[in-house]
C-alpha cells in the first residue's frame, strides 16, 4: 500500500512479530506477504494475507510488480495498490512457537508487531533488502508522468 501525504510518496511497511524479530529494525520491516494456499490465486493470496496481518480488506486497483527472490531463496509476488489508514491500529494474525527455547512451553505472537508509513529513503533503510526492489518499481509507477 502507497499513499501521498504532504506532497511525499509514502510507503506501508510491517515489522514481524516474536522474539526473534524484537530488536530488529533497519532491513527487518517487510511488505505484507505470506504464504500461497493450494489452488489459490497470487493476487488472491496477497489481499488474504494483508488482511490477516493487518485487519483491513485491501481494495483499489492493483498493480502488479516484477517479482524477486529473497536471500534465502523464497519468491516473493507482489502487488502495489493505492489506500490510507491508521497503520498504529492493526489487528495480525498470531502464531505459535515454543517459547523460551527448550522450555516446553508455547507462546502466542502477533505475526505483525506494527505498522508504518515511511517516505521513500527511510522505507529503503526499513524494508529487507531483497524487497526495495518493489519500492522502486511502485515509485516509478505512480510518480510518472
Amino acid at each position: 500500500m502507497y499513499r501521498r501525504r504532504s506532497g511525499q510518496l509514502e510507503f506501508l511497511l510491517v515489522h514481524p512479530g516474536g522474539p526473534f524479530w524484537a530488536k530488529k529494525d533497519d532491513g527487518a520491516w517487510t511488505i505484507p506477504k505470506g504464504e500461497l494456499e493450494p489452488d489459490e490465486e497470487p493476487l488472491a493470496a496477497a489481499k488474504r494475507e494483508f488482511e490477516e496481518e493487518l485487519g483491513i480488506s485491501p481494495t483499489g486497483d492493483f498493480i502488479q510488480l516484477t517479482g524477486i527472490k529473497q536471500k534465502g531463496g523464497k519468491s516473493v509476488q507482489a502487488w502495489a495498490f493505492q489506500g490510507d489508514f491508521d497503520a498504529a491500529a492493526i489487528k495480525s494474525n498470531t502464531f505459535s512457537m515454543e517459547w523460551p527455547p527448550k522450555s516446553g512451553r508455547r507462546a502466542e505472537f502477533p505475526e505483525v508487531d506494527r505498522a508504518s508509513f515511511f517516505i521513500f529513503e527511510i522505507a529503503k533503510q526499513k524494508i529487507n533488502p531483497a524487497q526495495v526492489p518493489f519500492l522502486e518499481e511502485t515509485r516509478r509507477n505512480v510518480e510518472a508522468p
